[in-house]
């Protein structure tokens, strides 16, 4: 796509009023997010950016801008917090940052359902969710600077995925309403298992501009942290929480080479012990001291919200899942991560080959989810990066021993976390993005070698 085609005067005539934020160095942030958790990313996208960020504040807003980017031929790059890792909200070609954040109202909660604007920041939805007695079934480790719509783009799960399964599974996300990219655009409302159409699209087949989620009562979870000499111990304890009747919102496995990572929790995750960081409901909190005893463990810490911040005590799903990275790599920023689903049962050979084979060069991390009904088990370790060559082969050994390696070190969705072209998402594509102005580039390999050329 050549820029230089673009009437950008046209262009922003025909959307006068509407913020636009155009120096350079604002440009450039909003052209960012947390690639750069992948060296080989960072490399692809770090010289990546927009000509523009358009920051609109109504539907009205967004359909006015996205009838002047289908007329002047202007690719759109949809963002929220900007806390993906795969480049969802880089633009490959230019363009337009469509920055989301001023749709940010909450719009109605009834019993058992939520629906809001999609630039909402998570947090500030899972408090008024939280002010009827009801709560959010996920949200990623970066609910404070993630909005609902950029998690239901780009995310899968999260905390509260080992209680209610991931975004795509029946009747967590109700609706989706999508703004078209046409001349005249249009309003298409997708409900139930149509969602699957955008969910997970990364903003390449339409602009979601309100959402509907589904809630559950709120129940008072406790920060717990259990300690193990022994790994395989912590994941067996893991998978003993794994019971329908437990109140548990998270399970977070991580080896004890993370601790210096967590210095303001060092006397409850010393580096001498392994650590599951969980959620527990106020029913189970007996029962999870007791079945940490059973599995050689103990428990460290249980607080609740309140107690946790009057210690001055980070929240334990800042110790979960990608926040794990982020906390390494604040401290070395050679870490970088794979995404690793593991075969069920949990056979610890896999680790110890893994160990044995790569060393100090892999830290251990797992998080237990549910997808369809079915508790899974999956990695998140860390991988001290030298190079793209050695990386792939750490993950081609984790497939030789029977797990699946979804590459977190592309920004295109089939050849990442989809594995496959999705034929329904390309699909609806065609039919809400006939130019091909969403996020060019970011569906397949073979998409965005024909839009760079």
């Amino acid at each position: 796509m050549d820029q230089a085609k673009i009437d950008w005067d046209g262009f922003r005539g025909d959307i006068e009023g509407i913020e636009i934020e155009d120096s350079p160095q604002t440009v450039r942030l909003k052209s960012r997010d947390y690639f750069w958790y992948s060296p080989i990313l960072n490399e692809q996208l770090r010289k990546c950016w927009a000509h523009l960020v358009v920051c609109p504040k109504s539907e009205a807003e967004v359909i006015r801008v996205a009838s002047a980017c289908a007329k002047w031929r202007v690719p759109v790059t949809p963002r929220g917090g900007g806390t993906g890792n795969y480049g969802q909200a880089v633009p490959l070609v230019g363009g337009i940052i469509l920055d989301m954040t001023g749709l940010y109202k909450v719009l109605e909660v009834g019993d058992g359902f939520v629906r809001c604007e999609t630039g909402l920041l998570i947090s500030d939805l899972d408090r008024a969710v939280q002010d009827t007695g009801q709560e959010l079934l996920m949200w990623p480790s970066t609910r404070s600077q993630a909005t609902i719509g950029g998690f239901i783009s780009g995310g899968s799960g999260g905390i509260g995925s080992v209680r209610h399964g991931v975004l795509r599974d029946d009747g967590n996300v109700r609706m989706l309403r999508i703004v078209t990219l046409e001349e005249t655009p249009r309003i298409i409302t997708l409900k139930g298992p149509e969602i699957q159409k955008v969910h997970h699209a990364y903003g390449t087949n339409g602009i979601i501009v309100e959402l509907e989620l589904a809630l559950r009562p709120a129940v008072d979870w406790h920060h717990a942290i259990a300690l193990f000499e022994d790994y395989t111990d912590a994941v067996r304890f893991g998978e003993a929480l794994c019971r329908e009747d437990y109140d548990i919102y998270l399970i977070s496995v991580v080896d004890k080479r993370f601790s210096p990572f967590y210095r303001t929790l060092n006397d409850v995750f010393p580096e001498t012990r392994h650590a599951v960081f969980s959620m527990v409901g106020p029913k189970t909190i007996d029962a999870f001291k007791a079945d940490a005893v059973a599995h050689r463990g103990a428990v460290s810490l249980m607080m609740s919200d309140n107690e946790l911040e009057a210690a001055g005590l980070p929240p334990v799903y800042e110790c979960s899942y990608n926040h794990t990275t982020l906390q390494a790599l604040k401290s070395d920023r050679s870490w970088t991560y794979l995404q690793v689903a593991y075969p069920q049962p949990y056979d610890p050979k896999i680790d110890a080959v893994m160990r044995e084979e790569f060393g100090d060069d892999i830290l251990r991390h797992h998080e237990f989810a549910r997808e369809r009904g079915a508790y899974q088990l999956f990695a998140i370790p860390l991988l001290k990066f030298t190079t793209k060559e050695r990386l792939y082969e750490v993950a081609d050994r984790y497939e030789a021993l029977g797990c699946t390696v979804f590459d977190a070190h592309v920004y295109t969705i089939a050849e990442g976390g989809m594995k496959v072209v999705d034929e329904v998402q390309m699909a609806f594509k065609a039919e809400a993005d006939p130019h091909g102005l969403m996020n060019p580039g970011k569906t397949s390999q073979a998409e965005a070698e024909m839009v760079l050329g």
